[in-house]
């Protein structure tokens, strides 16, 4: 197809979308108001320190904050300020509220079931470090996932206690990747060995995103007839799927839960949670000691010591900003501009796209290679006209784009136009 002419459709399917995003949005509000969660240029004036020339395009790298938790970072910071001792003090009520938001976003009790962490590796590697594996069990997990997240979390482990880590790929091609083939991998590769599954919801190397209901179904299906010292246990890193699929932890069916927050869910930076089902936080071994003692076991969970305080207490606020504006809404428009990324990169001969079309196997994350071009020279390229994007740090690396809440149909557009200009 000539540039043009795909140039011209991708507007038309944008345009669409916008369209369709304005009834939708117009048909549940009515008439948009100034502070109006359910319209979307209010959510964008959320963010209004991003900087207006260029097309953010890079969020889900590290995120801007919005002006609701800035605002709550600053109240924490000037109380701290004020009167240090005594507003610490008051540090268990308001880290009970970000558990509790994070378990009304995520459909369980965030009391007694997460633990508050400082990012994604952090809570990964307590985890990974703790959970109970004897000599002649083994952690199973995949090629795609984060090196130093997982991967390095588990071969630290392996060298500390012995641990026997198989890692194993879901998929030959990501680009054609299948729901049948990840679970089937998964399946093969399960032995009455296996104490421990550890995945990523979204590969941040491809942008798969795994069929994790059907995994843990699986991996039920293995745990029949299984004594509870031999149980598999199902870790999940969720960091690129938190804040973007309008799930719930009990439907997603895995037994953990690591994720910062500090990325699509828009809290502060160095922050994130663990959820873990109830009856197995007896399964992992602390280790890091919690301040003060708790009868709920995912407390004890939450790495004591001085953190930045105002950033983990302000932490409530990503959760209640993506409640005001409805999860399935933001499913919905993260999964519509990401398509439409991943649809006018598809059709250009000179681009390699590492991430599935289907949105079932998708998030937010866009991974491709324009041909004769290194990743870093593409995202260059981008640069120069204005769009932010990141190179991934993996070998081999791609280059990599994600639309997220803030963006438009228009700078989407301009970046499959700016990507078409490299043929």
């Amino acid at each position: 197809m000539e540039r043009r002419g795909f140039l011209v459709r991708s507007g038309l399917a944008l345009g669409a979308i916008a369209a369709s995003t304005r009834a939708a949005t117009a048909s549940s509000r009515g008439a948009a108001g100034p502070d109006n969660p359910q319209d979307w240029s209010w959510v964008r004036s959320q963010f209004d320190l991003l900087d207006s020339k260029l097309a953010h395009l890079a969020g889900f790298y590290l995120v801007s904050h919005p002006k609701s938790v800035r605002a709550a970072l600053e109240r924490h910071r000037a109380g701290l300020d004020n009167n240090p001792p005594d507003y610490q003090h008051k540090g268990g009520e308001f880290e009970d509220a970000v558990r509790s938001a994070a378990g009304e976003y995520l459909g369980v009790d965030g009391k007694t079931e997460i633990a508050l962490t400082d990012s994604t590796t952090m809570g990964l590697s307590i985890l990974y470090t703790g959970l109970k594996v004897t000599a002649d069990q083994e952690i199973l997990t995949s090629t795609h996932d984060h090196p130093a997240a997982t991967i390095s979390a588990l071969r630290l482990r392996g060298e500390r206690s012995g641990t026997k880590i198989t890692t194993v790929p879901l998929y030959a091609d990501s680009a054609k990747a299948t729901a049948d083939e990840i679970v089937g991998n998964v399946v093969k590769n399960i032995k009455p060995s296996t104490r421990v599954l550890a995945l990523t919801w979204v590969h941040s190397c491809t942008g798969v995103k795994i069929p994790v209901r059907a995994i843990a179904d699986a991996v039920a299906q293995a745990n029949k007839g299984r004594d509870s010292k031999d149980r598999l246990i199902f870790c999940l890193d969720g960091v690129h799927g938190l804040g973007i699929d309008d799930i719930t932890l009990p439907s997603l069916g895995c037994d953990f839960f690591g994720a910062g927050t500090h990325k699509w869910i828009f809290a502060p930076r160095g922050t994130g949670i663990v959820w873990g089902k109830k009856d197995l936080w007896k399964e992992v071994v602390p280790m890091i000691p919690a301040f003060g003692r708790s009868e709920n076991p995912a407390i004890m969970f939450s790495p004591g010591g001085f953190h930045s305080f105002e950033h983990r207490w302000a932490a409530v606020e990503g959760f209640k900003f993506h409640m005001a504006i409805g999860k399935g809404r933001v499913a919905t428009r993260i999964h519509q501009l990401n398509h439409a990324v991943r649809e006018g990169l598809s059709k250009m001969a000179h681009v390699d796209l590492h991430t599935p079309m289907s949105d079932d196997l998708t998030a937010g994350i866009t991974c491709f290679d324009v041909k004769g071009k290194t990743p870093t020279e593409v995202i260059d390229h981008l640069q120069e006209r204005g769009i932010v994007g990141s190179v991934s740090p993996y070998r081999p690396s791609c280059a990599r784009v994600a639309a997220s809440l803030w963006n438009t149909e228009a700078e989407v557009e301009r970046a499959i136009k700016a990507v078409g200009e490299m043929a």
